[in-house]
């Protein structure tokens, strides 16, 4: 059959076992196996004499089996395979006296062991590579990696390499094949693979990183059969007569994968000048030396080429639909009467960044062309009146607008927000500048929680296409929310809704007319972060406070130092006492919550726990705090006698959820016991404590995120991130970072840095169905520039991309498996 990039694996290989775990890794395809890199490369195997074995350092020979002994023990019948193999042909090639060593293999199966000591039968020439070690004062290697040669030397090898440096092996004379079916044709051959870096893969339980690498192998050894073998070698690709590459290395026939036929199954993407100009690999010749590299320098080389090729498909894809959006129509809402009326209004001077950002905001709304910007602000920057002030606009233009919150409690929050600031306009501003009355346009809040005749209500109101605002829930884009009049869509927290979503809110209008859109988001954002997933987006940046906000102190409090955990608590009892509430978050609710609702860093402790365990330190994996713990844990404290606790997690149903935060604002609970569920939109003025449970177990944006929750009354307000993070260790680094600063973008560079972009923006951002595997937003910040710069030439001079079928393929493919991160297509 002819194989592809898109064909499923489980047409391609017969071990179903092996099917399946690879399938619970996310590699469904053939395309999936290639993209499923490895996470390092092993250093070249050096060639070694036993006599020069070194003990637990890995090495490469060949030699003769000179005895083999199958035996077993044990009452499962556990059986041994031993082999004694003499090196002294080869061994004579480096100027060493010959010796004998053990390979020595364990298994229950006898399947195995009788398979594996009629490959290594008396007189057959083997290649091993392994790391020597000791048993009974003899040599021996356990499980090492053993090719049978399918040809025995009669005379001497001439080995000739350096360590570290390209094998060169001939062999003086060869004689007879001694096994029918050998792994490798010669001792060269054989010690050519074994010799070669490894690439590592990130492994589980079910399938070992070997076995991951043996499969991608296979799939690009039908990849390159099912190519044209008389398709033309990549340039720089081309082999010497002796079988080398261009810079003497071996080629990709020590793999058997002929470059020529799977350069035809997978042509290029990167136009042909652009490659040529940044001197990348072709596509083929980079896949073929991340999974079976020459050299760990061909091997860092074909990660750059498919680094910027992922630059720039992804910058060419946000590039296009920053076009296309820019060719749609729009309702254009030049009025901003009743902007101004609710700036007169207002109880407080607008910042310096609002005032800006809204004149942005005015300017692109007055277009006939819809607006596409992101704002993003610190929490508690004043993005709602940046947003209501856009809504007016819509409104005093004679249009509706809709704003989308992710969750019911935060729907509520706005609306009572916005209808208490519109109702104040409308108390203070009697009439416009040209002395009309000044009306208030309707408020309306839809949510799934709703009763049905309120919701009935609320969706005629929307469907009559009188001007107003609708704050909504996810029941903004089903189809019995119709608003025919809709000019402007404010999606707070963007990340929480995908593209498709989004872009449901385009057929709500009759005119057919795309709406304005303004995106936010408190989740700090660094810049080059910005320009990768936004990248069609206009980006705002609102850094600057609200006037009466105090900077949040911020401790960082070792959960077995007691001193210092009880004066936390006094603290906290203190504020209290003073008419204050104490928020406390734990990353799980309760014992059965296995994995939790935090943002937690369990990759990244795990990998500081394989770390330790290497240094011989490895401590058990501790359990997380849990909301039900805590709270009984801190009402037996006899600083919190007589103080009411309540409870919140994401369980909780929305009636649940209003009850016991109108209990916590109201202060009859004034400490709430909670998960996450917090993070967002959460605004209860008296607030002034957050203590963090398991806080080195969080990422930094969300830390930062929960620490906004409090001090937003104007109060003096402080962070308490309880950790049992080792000193020295990572998790300490981290919150070293939270607790030195309140700038956002420095605490989302900072958590990029320490974790990577997969996991800053959460599961929708960046989850596994993301084409972005290689970029890395910070450290490839240049690479991004270049890479967008090069794309905007390409598209001013083909903006279809038709003179480039391949690209705009991969274009396409990257659109429709990337939605989260664009807004418009």
């Amino acid at each position: 059959m002819s194989v592809t990039l898109g064909t499923p694996i489980s047409s391609v290989m017969t071990n179903k076992r092996r099917v399946g775990a690879l399938k619970s890794l996310g590699v469904l395809t053939v395309g999936d196996a290639l993209t499923y890199y490895p996470f390092r490369v092993t250093d070249p195997v050096p060639l070694r004499s036993i006599r020069e074995a070194r003990i637990g350092e890995p090495m490469a020979f060949a030699a003769e089996v000179r005895a083999v002994r199958v035996s077993s023990s044990g009452a499962r019948g556990n059986g041994r395979l031993e082999v004694v193999v003499d090196d002294s042909a080869f061994a004579a090639s480096r100027r060493q006296p010959g010796a004998m060593a053990r390979l020595v293999f364990f298994s229950h199966k006898k399947q195995y062991l009788d398979w594996m000591s009629g490959r290594l039968r008396q007189g057959t020439c083997v290649v091993v590579a392994g790391a020597p070690g000791v048993f009974n004062d003899q040599l021996q290697f356990t499980h090492p990696e053993v090719l049978t040669v399918g040809v025995h030397p009669t005379s001497r090898y001439r080995f000739v390499r350096e360590e570290n440096q390209p094998l060169d092996v001939r062999n003086a004379s060869l004689g007879a094949p001694t096994s029918p079916r050998p792994d490798v044709e010669s001792p060269e051959e054989g010690l050519a693979r074994v010799c070669r870096p490894r690439p590592v893969y990130h492994a589980s339980s079910r399938i070992s990183s070997d076995h991951i690498h043996d499969s991608i192998l296979d799939m690009l050894r039908l990849l390159a059969g099912s190519g044209d073998s008389a398709a033309s070698t990549p340039d720089g690709a081309a082999s010497n007569a002796d079988g080398t590459g261009p810079n003497g290395s071996l080629t990709d026939a020590a793999a058997n994968i002929p470059l020529s036929g799977l350069a035809r199954a997978i042509p290029d993407i990167l136009p042909e000048r652009i490659r040529a100009d940044k001197d990348l690999m072709h596509r083929a010749e980079a896949f073929l030396n991340i999974h079976d590299p020459v050299s760990t320098k061909e091997f860092h080389r074909a990660i750059a080429t498919l680094r910027y090729e992922e630059a720039f498909v992804c910058q060419t894809a946000l590039l296009q639909a920053r076009a296309h959006a820019g060719r749609a129509s729009a309702e254009p809402c030049p009025d901003v009467t009743l902007r101004d009326a609710m700036f007169a209004s207002l109880p407080f001077s607008l910042t310096g960044g609002q005032r800006e950002v809204i004149d942005s905001i005015a300017a692109d709304m007055s277009r006939d062309h819809p607006m596409q910007r992101l704002l993003q602000g610190e929490v508690g920057s004043g993005k709602t009146v940046v947003a209501l002030a856009a809504m007016l606009q819509a409104v005093g233009s004679g249009h509706q607008a809709v704003l989308v919150a992710p969750t019911q409690v935060l729907a509520e929050q706005h609306h009572r927000t916005i209808t208490a600031m519109v109702d104040r306009m409308t108390e203070q501003v009697v009439s416009d500048s040209d002395g009309h009355p000044l009306s208030a346009p309707p408020v309306i809040l839809l949510t799934g929680g709703m009763k049905l005749a309120a919701r009935r209500r609320a969706l005629a109101t929307a469907a009559s296409g009188e001007p107003c605002i609708v704050v909504a829930t996810h029941a903004a884009f089903s189809k019995t929310f119709q608003a025919p009049n809709l000019a402007l869509a404010v999606i707070d927290e963007q990340h929480r809704f995908g593209v498709e979503q989004r872009e449901s809110l385009r057929g709500k209008a009759l005119s057919g007319k795309a709406p304005h859109l303004l995106i936010m988001t408190a989740t700090p954002i660094p810049r080059t972060a910005a320009m990768t997933w936004f990248g069609d987006l206009d980006i705002s940046w609102l850094t600057e406070l609200p006037g009466g906000r105090k900077p949040i102190r911020t401790f960082v409090i070792p959960e077995a130092d007691g001193h210092l955990m009880g004066s936390m608590f006094a603290h906290i009892r203190q504020r209290i006492d003073a008419g204050e509430r104490a928020y406390v978050v734990c990353a799980r609710i309760d014992d059965s919550d296995e994995s939790g609702e935090g943002d937690l860093l369990d990759d990244a402790m795990a990998t500081e726990s394989a770390q330790s365990a290497r240094n011989g330190a490895a401590p058990p994996p501790r359990p997380l705090h849990t909301v039900v713990q805590i709270a009984d844990r801190l009402a037996k404290l006899p600083q919190f006698q007589g103080v009411r606790f309540a409870t919140l997690t994401g369980r909780d149903d929305d009636a649940t959820k209003q009850q016991v935060m109108a209990g916590f604002a109201s202060g009859e609970t004034p400490i709430l016991v909670a998960t996450t569920v917090i993070e967002v939109g959460v605004d209860v003025p008296q607030a002034s404590c957050m203590v963090v449970f398991d806080a080195d177990r969080f990422g930094l944006s969300q830390l930062h995120q929960l620490r906004g929750r409090v001090g937003r009354g104007g109060t003096s307000s402080w962070a308490f991130l309880v950790s049992q993070a080792e000193p020295g260790s990572l998790g300490e680094q981290r919150l070293a970072v939270i607790r030195d600063t309140t700038d956002g973008s420095t605490i989302a560079e900072e958590d990029l840095r320490l974790r990577g972009a997969g996991d800053v923006l959460g599961d929708a951002q960046s989850g596994g169905k993301s084409s972005l595997k290689l970029l890395r937003v910070v450290k490839d910040a240049e690479l991004i520039v270049d890479a967008r710069e090069r794309a905007e030439v390409l598209l001013a001079e083909d903006p279809e991309l038709t003179g480039e079928v391949e690209l705009a393929g991969a274009v396409l493919d990257f659109t429709r498996g990337n939605e989260t991160y664009l807004t418009s297509s």
